[in-house]
């Protein structure tokens, strides 16, 4: 190693090549908020050896992969807190998530909240004690005697190349040889101390005073290890870590507003849905103001698919096994699906089969059923692109755990298409597609967006690799093309093919899956299906899935959190609320409302006992766009006076205006 290391590259410069022997610490020693290197697409920590001619990048603690490594170095921590603290705990896995981290413990009893806050404050010490984390390359015979009584850790050992990213285990093990990271107390001097190990491939902080103040645990709870229900249950705790303190305390204050925001809980308060336990998990029902808000919803679209020249189909909730065998989801999709109804068996006087029975199922997908659509008769060239469309129910039996809400349901509405085209059309009719979802959802109030292009997984996929190339090309530069921002999603697109999704941020920066724009060449070729072309030839259509907004359900509680209850006055279930100050002015405002209503506007008078504070209170609560004033003067001028939802006020607003106002906001769908 050089006994003086090269100077360290300008700030804005991203990659260096090395010129003599050194490390990370060396060669960005001028840079503190560099917390590991990049080499070859791999992330080394700062004091790996560099040999000459390495092109070096900076990872910033505040990039993608440098808050990775922060927070597994959390995770490191307060894995090493719990065993300070519980030397009996076993140790799990504790990877980084998104925002965060866990790590997974075997200990007698569950955590408590109070065992978390002795926790933070064992973290914090170690932190600020500024413990350095050391790699070593070990043995497999030395990994298992050095970590002999940590039997998790074992079995990690046993599996090496074998990890798997979906269980966490990859960050334990999985590379090309096996590593631990050792917690050194006084690093460099005589009295230096290992204080605590882990099996670990890194890479990690240089000290664990880099981690700072930006770390708080925030909850525990019970998790198989490695995610299986045949395995162990262990207890699992999750904190978050950010590079300051400031960073940490922007996170909280977007997660209490996330949870204000929580469509769950405004569902229950201003009674648009439930989700009753005699029906069972993840179905809802719709209350008469939740049902408002969705037809409104599905009144908008429909008319927008009809200017667009969608045909509208129907079809049914069940069907035979058989269709889910040729489209393939009974291959690929079986464990998403509801079990089997066996059906329409008949028995003769003894009870022997005489005609045996067919299993149903409930539908969770429509492709297959429009498909039997296009295919019941003959296609020319001339009806394409063949626009299908359904509001259509469909049904997956989510596990329990993974049931949220609206968001994550076992029964929805998919407001879904299928659009058949020639392979000539296809790339236009891409682009119109996109173009025409975009351009929907900003109608609904989104309009902050970036794609992600998700890709053939070679594992779970049918067709050619030239067919999935084609496709994949296809969307690429449609996508490309419409100017948003395009991520790759290796390995995520369903089985039949390639996929554009659209990601929409809402009012608080959160990310959610909206529309998804299916290419499919496979489809077509399952069921068989074709079009007569110009030249008299038989052809094979092209198949495009297309759900704009995934589900209704989940559509409208991702506008109920987006809105924070607070709808547009074209979706808001009451779009007025008409308060009298007293009794004597119940009539003269109820004429207002009956005109309202002739106008399409949903207006209500508020007759209940409650004194005109508490009504003015409640219509604020249930966050009614129009509130219609009236007292004396008002009645005398043949006025109301407005309250809108931000508290102001404005008096004396003839009552022919007001009406217009009001009809003018709800037709021009303006938030109000």
């Amino acid at each position: 190693m050089s006994d003086v290391a090269p100077p360290p590259p300008p700030e804005d410069l991203t990659s260096v090549t090395v010129e003599t022997t050194t490390t990370g610490t060396e060669l960005f020693a001028d840079r503190k908020d560099v917390v590991v290197v990049r080499v070859a697409g791999e992330l080394l920590d700062l004091s790996r050896e560099l040999e000459a001619g390495t092109v070096v990048e900076p990872v910033t603690i505040d990039s993608p992969d440098g808050l990775a490594v922060l927070r597994h170095s959390a995770a490191h921590v307060l894995a090493q807190a719990v065993q300070q603290v519980n030397p009996d705990a076993k140790l799990g896995i504790g990877p980084p998530v998104t925002d965060g981290f866990y790590y997974d413990f075997d200990v007698d009893t569950p955590f408590t909240p109070e065992d978390l806050k002795a926790l933070d404050k064992a973290m914090s010490r170690i932190i600020r004690e500024g413990q350095t984390f050391r790699r070593r390359v070990v043995t497999e015979d030395e990994a298992r005697a050095e970590l002999a009584g940590e039997p998790y850790k074992l079995e990690l050992i046993g599996l090496k190349g074998g990890s798997s990213d979906d269980d966490g285990s990859s960050v334990e093990v999985g590379g090309g040889e096996l590593t631990i990271y050792d917690n050194v107390r006084g690093a460099g001097r005589e009295s230096e101390t290992v204080v605590w190990k882990d099996l670990c491939r890194g890479p990690h902080l240089p000290s664990t005073r880099l981690i700072g103040q930006g770390v708080q645990l925030m909850r525990s709870a019970a998790a198989y290890w490695r995610g299986s229900e045949k395995n162990p249950q262990l207890q699992r705790v999750y904190g978050t870590a950010w590079p300051s303190k400031d960073e940490l305390k922007a996170y909280l204050e977007r997660l209490a507003e996330a949870e204000r925001r929580d469509h769950r809980r405004l569902g229950s308060e201003m009674d648009l849905f439930s989700f009753p336990d005699e029906i069972g998990s993840g179905l809802a029902v719709f209350h008469p103001k939740g049902a408002m808000v969705r037809m409104e919803m599905e009144e908008y679209s429909r008319k927008r698919h009809v200017a667009a020249g969608y045909s509208f189909v129907n079809s049914p909730h069940i069907t035979k096994g058989k269709l889910f065998e040729t489209s393939g989801h009974l291959d690929w999709y079986a464990d998403g699906m509801y079990p089997p109804m066996h059906l329409d068996a008949e028995l003769d006087d003894d009870g022997h089969v005489r005609k045996p029975g067919q299993d149903y199922y409930l539908k969770p997908m429509n492709c297959p059923m429009h498909n039997l659509i296009f295919d019941a008769r003959g296609r020319s060239y001339r009806e394409l692109p063949l626009r299908l469309f359904e509001f259509g129910t469909v049904y997956r039996y989510e596990k329990s755990g993974v049931v949220h809400g609206l968001t994550r349901a076992r029964g929805f509405t998919q407001d879904d298409a299928h659009i058949y085209c020639t392979r000539e059309q296809m790339r236009d009719e891409l682009t119109s597609l996109l173009t025409f979802v975009l351009d929907l959802l900003r109608d609904y109030g989104l309009d902050d967006f970036y794609l992600e292009l998700s890709t053939r997984d070679p594992e779970k996929s049918v067709g050619d690799d030239a067919t999935w190339d084609e496709a994949t090309r296809t969307l690429e530069e449609v996508a490309t093309a419409s100017g948003l921002d395009l991520v790759p999603d290796p390995g995520g697109a369903a089985f039949y093919g390639p996929k554009i999704s659209v990601q929409a941020r809402d009012a608080i920066g959160r990310t959610w899956q909206m529309s998804t724009i299916q290419l499919d060449f496979n489809l077509p070729e399952k069921f068989d299906l074709e079009y007569t072309a110009s030249d008299g030839s038989r052809q094979r259509p092209v198949m495009i899935h297309r759900a704009l907004f995934g589900s209704i359900e989940r559509f409208f509680a991702v506008l109920l959190e987006h809105y924070a209850g607070a709808f547009p006055a074209w979706l808001a279930p009451v779009q007025v609320l008409a308060v009298p100050v007293a009794e004597v002015f119940d009539d003269y405002l109820a004429d207002v409302v009956a005109q309202l209503r002739e106008r399409g506007i949903r207006a209500e008078l508020d007759r209940s006992d409650d004194r005109f504070a508490k009504k003015i209170r409640n219509a604020s609560k249930e966050k009614v766009p129009f509130v219609l004033i009236a007292g004396g003067e008002d009645a005398e001028a043949g006025a109301v006076s407005f309250r809108f939802r931000d508290g102001t006020q404005e008096n004396g607003v003839p009552v022919a205006d007001a009406i217009e106002r009001i009809v003018r906001a709800v037709a021009e769908r303006e938030q109000v």
